[in-house]
């Protein structure tokens, strides 16, 4: 397992929940003590181009230091699905975050949708034929199935339940109804947990995800998965919840 992380990503780049300053800290340096790390370089414009309009592009760039972060956390989401393709599992300790950006227009502290991007890449690189997408988030990715609602080759999953044991059954329920496939991309949001907005989820339930989705992989895409960084806004918990869902992704 490596982690994709830039310094920059602390950097406070808007005045949303996502860019407070201080969220990403505490996060790093558990994850630091653990996994091997790797500095990913900035998106190109023709990567961002792969799934948005030129017009959502030129809006986002009238941001100039959002623009620049943007790019980094796209970058870093291509770096981590790389790794991910080459048989090295991959979390991309990123921000902004991206689930929530279309391809013409984005909300919810999102800018570039940064798993569509790096899916996309691969896809049209010849480097993977079909993917899956799981969202574990407490808000559904509308950018991430808008960018693909007549691709199927990919498909998304937005993992639902209304307490622990439903979210969990509906992820296993969701991965026992799949097929092989080249990849698995994970959109790893930690605001289900018990301590942040969802107040749902414990930190071993991540571990949980981590061992299903891993499991997964193992058998149905050669080992192949990656996840980056979506929601998570409780940063005393943030990296307990990442470091649960990698471990068990390593697990299989």
């Amino acid at each position: 397992m490596k982690v994709v992380f830039h310094p920059r990503y602390h950097e406070v780049y808007a005045s949303d929940p996502a860019a407070a300053p201080g969220r990403l800290e505490p996060a790093a340096a558990l994850l630091a003590a653990r996994f091997p790390f790797v500095e990913p370089y900035p998106a190109a414009e023709e990567d961002v181009l792969l799934v948005h309009t030129a017009r959502h592009l030129t809006w986002v760039k009238q941001r100039p230091h959002t623009y620049e972060l943007a790019l980094l956390a796209a970058g870093g989401a291509i770096t981590a699905s790389q790794l991910a393709a080459q048989g090295e599992k991959a979390f991309g300790l990123i921000r902004p975050p991206g689930h929530h950006a279309s391809p013409d227009s984005s909300w919810g502290f999102c800018w570039f949708n940064n798993v569509a991007i790096a899916v996309e890449k691969l896809r049209r690189g010849g480097a993977i034929a079909r993917a899956i997408i799981i969202d574990i988030d407490l808000h559904y990715g509308d950018g991430t199935a808008n960018i693909f609602a007549r691709v199927p080759e990919v498909v998304y999953h937005h993992v639902k339940g209304m307490g622990r044991q439903d979210f969990l059954r509906d992820l296993e329920d969701f991965l026992s109804r799949q097929g092989d496939a080249d990849l698995v991309a994970v959109s790893a949001g930690f605001d289900r947990h018990e301590h942040d907005w969802g107040r749902m989820l414990k930190t071993e339930d991540y571990r949980s995800v981590g061992q299903m989705v891993g499991a997964f992989a193992a058998a149905h895409c050669r080992g192949r998965v990656f996840a980056v960084l979506e929601g998570g806004y409780n940063s005393d918990t943030l990296g307990e919840s990442a470091l649960a869902l990698l471990e068990g992704l390593e697990e299989e």
